[in-house]
């Protein structure tokens, strides 16, 4: 066997384009994803090949732990940013652009969202919203379990009233723990700041205010049975927002 034949055979190089991308969003830097893809090589080299049963999954792990090693670098680095910092552009092909998904994903709004998300959120994130992985795998290559899909019941129910005037807001219940994270960790992407939760009091029971920019944009209650989440109600619909500035006067 040739040696160009060989190195086409390898699975890192046939999967190489994932793996960077990858690396670029969750490090959102081609130079950082690069390093990241140089270690991974390193550590990809010295495995068995034969003994990997799915090396794509297997080299998406490596990747994703070395990308977050890098991110507690970068956290620190980036702390010391001159002015307002945004992630590295990447020149794409027409092919990346008629990917709306994949251009979605890409692009410099959401890379600046996911950059105010924590490493392992981010990981999940990407993973899952981008790349569409199983939670096992996702949990495995960010080297722990998902924080959302503990607290949920498998057949949790989020409901959401946007009034048909916030985008993104579902118009039917989304049932079951996957669906619900993945549509949570979607709706990041309306926002081009992070949102901010804060505790509050709605009809007499704990509740979550959301507010972006300073602005109330949603409020979130739960229903909690044996220490899981098993009913999201998410208000959104600005219409149903203006009386909740000042405490209502209720008495029986």
């Amino acid at each position: 066997m040739g040696t160009q034949e060989g190195a086409v055979a390898d699975p890192f190089v046939a999967h190489r384009g994932l793996l960077f991308t990858v690396a670029y969003e969750l490090l959102g830097s081609a130079a950082d994803a690069e390093d990241v893809l140089q270690e991974s090589w390193l550590r990809w080299s010295d495995v068995e090949c034969a003994e990997v049963r799915d090396p794509r999954a297997y080299l998406v792990r490596i990747v994703t732990r070395q990308s977050l090693n890098h991110l507690r670098t970068l956290s620190r680095r980036r702390e010391d940013y001159v002015g307002e910092w945004l992630p590295e552009p990447l020149l794409t092909s027409r092919d990346v652009a008629d990917d709306v998904e994949l251009a979605e994903s890409l692009s410099i709004a959401t890379l600046t969202v996911l950059e105010t998300l924590g490493p392992a959120e981010r990981a999940v994130f990407v993973l899952r919203e981008v790349f569409d992985l199983p939670y096992d795998e996702i949990a495995d290559a960010a080297d722990k379990t998902p924080a959302l899909m503990d607290v949920l019941a498998p057949d949790v129910v989020a409901i959401a009233d946007g009034g048909g005037k916030v985008r993104g807001a579902a118009r039917r219940p989304v049932v079951g723990a996957e669906k619900i994270a993945a549509y949570l960790a979607g709706g990041l992407r309306r926002y081009d700041l992070r949102p901010v939760a804060a505790r509050t009091l709605v009809n007499g029971a704990p509740a979550m205010r959301i507010e972006v920019a300073g602005a109330l944009a949603a409020v979130v209650s739960l229903t909690i049975e044996d220490g899981r989440v098993t009913r999201i109600y998410s208000v959104a619909n600005p219409d149903k927002l203006e009386r909740l500035d000042a405490e209502a006067e209720l008495a029986r």
